[in-house]
């Protein structure tokens, strides 16, 4: 006959530390790349309030030259590139050894509800982040209710 145990007990070692080892492991284990990538997508946050949306999109490296941002047919496209730190046609450049930032070129796309106000559309380039503020139009009028006489 088996004899099953059963500890009840709560683990001795917290979970963060597996989880710090766990990740160790697995940071090793990617694939080290030895020429920068050629394009990426960054990453965006989303924001709403009263007067209209932002859009964060995180570009570190990337001049404000380099970024070009296009609305057309509903639609904001945020497009750039962020050029390796590394000249490859130069034989005296350093060479590289393990790349683990994004470069190359990248799109984004935004689809725009009718409720937006084209012309007052503002971008700012702050510390590697895009600012886009996309402020609602107060003469167009989604919701309205009706009173009943």
């Amino acid at each position: 006959m088996a004899t099953l145990l059963y500890n009840n007990r709560p683990s001795l070692r917290p979970a963060k530390a597996f989880n710090s080892m766990l990740n160790e492991v697995l940071r090793e284990t990617l694939p080290a790349l030895h020429e920068p990538s050629q394009s990426f997508v960054p990453q965006a946050d989303i924001l709403e309030s009263e007067t209209g949306f932002e859009i964060l999109l995180t570009v570190p490296g990337v001049e404000k030259d380099a970024i070009k941002i296009d609305f057309q047919d509903g639609s904001l496209l945020i497009s750039g590139e962020r050029k390796s730190p590394v000249n490859e046609e130069d034989e005296k450049a350093p060479k590289l050894r393990r790349v683990e930032s994004a470069y190359g070129s990248f799109s984004r796309s935004f689809r725009l509800p009718d409720t937006i106000d084209v012309t007052a559309i503002d971008a700012q380039l702050t510390n590697g982040v895009l600012h886009v503020l996309l402020p609602f139009d107060s003469k167009k009028v989604t919701k309205y209710q009706i009173e009943v006489r």
